[in-house]
């Protein structure tokens, strides 16, 4: 298994950015022939799952004492509110049009979805009834 000349069943550990660049330019080639081949799935036990895996985790060694990461921003959004923002999503509705069939106007429904205006009951009500949000969700977070 020879990727840009280099021989990876002879690599045991990553030691340097261009080894990491080919060891993750070979598991992506690796993913590929064996997604073609149909051996890619998580019962399998044969030649592309243990290099994978043994490649992988050389990389991830080589991350961790090497590579710094920025930490992911985590959302602090409710529950209600990301249970807004997930119908609106499915049911593809702009926060325009949301803000119509709530009957408030749009820079309050931008309030209340950033966490900055309260959920009154009246809008709570049409939002359980609208989007089917659940009355749990609106009493416990609104």
């Amino acid at each position: 298994m020879k990727t840009n000349n280099m021989d990876f069943k002879d690599i045991k550990k990553i030691e340097t950015e261009e080894q990491y660049e080919a060891v993750r330019v070979r598991v992506n080639e690796l993913i590929q022939e064996a997604s073609e081949k149909g051996m890619l799935e998580s019962e399998y036990d044969n030649e592309y799952t243990r290099e994978i895996g043994r490649l992988s985790y050389m990389g991830a060694i080589y991350e961790n004492d090497y590579m710094e990461f920025k930490y992911i921003k985590v959302s602090k959004k409710s529950p209600l509110i990301r249970s807004i923002e997930d119908e609106m999503y499915n049911r593809n509705i702009k926060q325009k049009e949301l803000a119509d069939i709530l009957g408030i106007n749009e820079p309050s429904l931008s309030q209340i979805i950033r966490g900055k205006r309260p959920i009154s009951m009246r809008t709570a009500k049409k939002l359980h009834k609208s989007l089917n949000i659940d009355a749990k969700l609106l009493i416990e977070y609104s």
